[in-house]
């Protein structure tokens, strides 16, 4: 189970379309189980899972599968018809074209594009929605999406090289790293991902029994699912979580024990953090961050303890931590999440 969180600005943008659409959201948020009024606290997070949830709630609501954000709605179903498209392509570079054409027919479609220069791929938004209200939380969406999609059809993770919005830096900039994981740049020429041409000649995986299993969840599923499994930023989480999990009481691994673990020096190791848009100290307070909310969230665990399972020397340390990771004491959040 992903026990990462996002930042509320996501829960705000994707809430856009139903908002404009004049349904109420209020439902929405308490299906996710996430407080209705957590999407006005401007520091507040919410799990992988709840955003999940709150995007099958809003398709269902929406009865589009672009949640009333693109200039048309897309009826549900759509996606599917284009993952049956794909499946019977040779590779990889087939099924995006075919993808690209197959929206392409459709009125207020995101117009998709495989652009190829030397050694590298695009996968590009020509259209890159910035007209639209929450233009670049459908971008980003349809991204993602077409991310992990990519990485199913073809079995594989296929890391990308960089991604860019042409559009100015949100406040919570630094999250889209951990997203793609990959470098992401704001301002950008055009909005789209990049990555090693070679994919392009993968072949596809998957059959007909696997898509109807995949489809059971998507594309809800496929946002929530985490896709950078083998980079060093996800490698170090893993040891982070491990170690929180694991340990009585919790001794995080320090950098050099790190990187001995993954056979590179801790120059090396920081280099590529920092190549990954993060860092050591960064990752720690993520992951403590995160768990902290899970434990708050899903759990009854006094709070004395949670912090000590967290590594907080003292209650205090960790009251300060909270406060600078949401602007609200545990026991407020533990309170406002029993409210929703």
């Amino acid at each position: 189970m992903d026990r990462s969180t996002l930042a509320v600005h996501h829960v705000r943008a994707a809430l856009g379309g139903a908002h404009r659409l004049g349904i109420d959201t209020v439902p929405l948020l308490q299906q996710a189980g996430i407080p209705p009024l957590l999407p006005g606290d401007d520091r507040a997070r919410v799990s992988a899972e709840q955003f999940a949830g709150l995007i099958r709630a809003l398709h269902r609501a929406t009865g589009d599968e672009f949640l009333g954000l693109g200039p048309a709605p897309s009826r549900p179903g759509t996606f599917a018809m284009m993952c049956h498209a794909c499946l019977g392509c040779r590779d990889l570079g087939t099924a995006i074209r075919r993808a690209a054409r197959f929206y392409g027919l459709f009125p207020g479609g995101p117009a998709l594009a495989l652009e190829r220069e030397d050694d590298e791929a695009f996968f590009t938004l020509r259209d890159d929605l910035r007209d639209l209200p929450e233009g670049r939380f459908a971008a980003e969406c349809v991204l993602a999406v077409w991310h992990r999609l990519a990485g199913w059809l073809t079995g594989r993770r296929i890391p990308l090289l960089r991604v860019g919005f042409a559009c100015p830096a949100p406040p919570h900039a630094d999250e889209y790293a951990t997203v793609f994981g990959c470098p992401v740049r704001f301002g950008a020429v055009r909005t789209g991902a990049a990555f090693d041409a070679r994919w392009l000649a993968a072949p596809l995986v998957r059959d007909e029994e696997s898509l109807r299993e995949l489809l059971r969840g998507a594309p809800a599923g496929l946002m929530g699912r985490r896709d950078d499994r083998t980079t060093v930023t996800e490698q170090v989480r893993r040891a982070f979580v491990r170690a929180l999990r694991e340990g009585r009481p919790p001794r995080l691994p320090e950098v050099a024990q790190l990187a001995a673990r993954l056979a590179v020096s801790p120059a090396t190791l920081r280099r590529r953090l920092r190549e990954e848009g993060t860092s050591y100290r960064l990752l720690m307070d993520q992951v403590r961050r995160d768990a902290a909310i899970t434990g708050l969230t899903e759990g009854r665990e006094p709070i004395a303890e949670l912090a000590a399972r967290l590594g907080f020397s003292e209650d205090t340390a960790f009251h300060r931590a909270f406060r600078r990771w949401t602007g609200v004491t545990p026991g407020t959040y533990r309170l406002r999440g029993q409210r929703s």
